[in-house]
């Protein structure tokens, strides 16, 4: 066993603060990963403010991790020490059932070890996350990470990145495609990003006039202020997808409705509270609402091969663990441009 230094939550009222983990050794398929940096996700603070209900505390949280690999057990094939690797939204899963056995690692049938709040295969060990300077990991579940990219840069695209490429890519998004992006954070620059890149005509949908620019900034063709009655209206059935990252109430009748005949709204921003949606506007034009968690691994590695062919990187605010708490006020108040991503030397 060995010890790393993290930042957790003791309770959902307890801000983050030091804590130290105890990590089991390497064993033989599994790689020790030094981490270097850690993205902050909105689905961390609600999981240790027990908004999602009640947590396995202590929790450390943290699922964007990449680092350095430390130490490889003697059956790894797919990593040496040195190498820079990667761990995304879960560790493990049965790796039996149907939906395992397709690469849906994400619907694991029996049981999926999320990166933390969660338990190992055997159902005892608590899982904790990347908040923490080390994390061992099956060799099935870690990410290669090409070399040569900013760290910091490429460490949100293991969630924030792979949770708008699979919607994306499962709806075969190309040249001409019309994507609506509604909502420009963490999720919403990086989907806007993956869009554009794909070759579709990205409009951006957001309440906020302050971000007219950095829509157009990030690869959006088009911008449109969803509070403008008139804008909307104009804009009615024009898109083919659109992908809603909001995790807060909103009027998702009224996006609906910006979608063209066929056209599908997906949800990957989880809002604690249900939406209420309307059947005539999803009757009327044949539109469907789904949501989309993550991608398996294969995908998850296809996606990060895409950000480094095509340089999609996030836009990131690089912080100290010391500034965690003050982060995630700022992420309540959209303050951030466009993911915080955790120095985990400053641990």
């Amino acid at each position: 066993m060995s010890e790393a230094r993290a930042y957790g939550a003791a309770s959902p009222t307890s801000p983050l603060a030091p804590m130290t983990l105890t990590r089991r050794e390497p064993r033989e398929r599994d790689v020790e990963i030094d981490i270097a940096y850690c993205g902050i996700c909105h689905s961390d603070l609600h999981t240790v403010r027990g908004e999602w209900g009640e947590g396995a505390y202590p929790i450390v949280p943290g699922h964007e991790i990449v680092g350095r690999v430390s130490r490889v057990g003697k059956k790894v094939k797919k990593f040496k020490v040195g190498d820079l690797a990667g761990v995304g939204c879960m560790v493990d899963s049965c790796r039996k059932c149907p939906q395992c056995r397709k690469g849906l690692e994400q619907h694991c049938q029996n049981r999926i070890s999320f990166t933390y709040n969660a338990f190992e295969q055997d159902g005892v060990t608590p899982t904790q996350g990347g908040y923490s300077t080390r994390i061992v990991v099956d060799e099935a579940f870690v990410l290669k990470i090409k070399s040569g990219l900013p760290l910091e840069r490429v460490a949100p695209l293991l969630c924030a990145g792979i949770t708008t490429y699979s919607p994306l890519k499962r709806h075969g998004v190309k040249k001409g495609s019309r994507v609506g992006v509604l909502g420009l954070g963490g999720l919403g620059h990086m989907a806007v990003k993956l869009a554009a890149a794909m070759g579709g005509k990205v409009v951006v949908l957001s309440g906020t006039e302050s971000k007219r620019a950095d829509a157009r900034a990030l690869g959006a063709a088009e911008f449109v202020l969803t509070k403008d009655a008139a804008e909307m209206t104009k804009r009615a059935g024009t898109l083919d997808l659109i992908i809603d990252t909001v995790s807060g109430a909103h009027d998702v009748n009224a996006m609906i409705g910006l979608l063209a005949v066929g056209g599908t709204l997906v949800m990957v921003g989880a809002s604690p509270a249900p939406h209420a949606v309307g059947s005539f506007p999803l009757i009327v034009g044949r539109r469907a609402v789904e949501g989309s968690l993550i991608g398996g691994i294969a995908e998850t590695q296809e996606m990060l091969d895409f950000c480094a062919k095509k340089k999609v990187l996030a836009d990131v605010e690089v912080i100290a663990a010391k500034d965690i708490n003050a982060a995630y006020e700022r992420l309540l108040k959209s303050d951030v441009r466009y993911r915080f991503s955790i120095d985990c030397s400053t641990l």
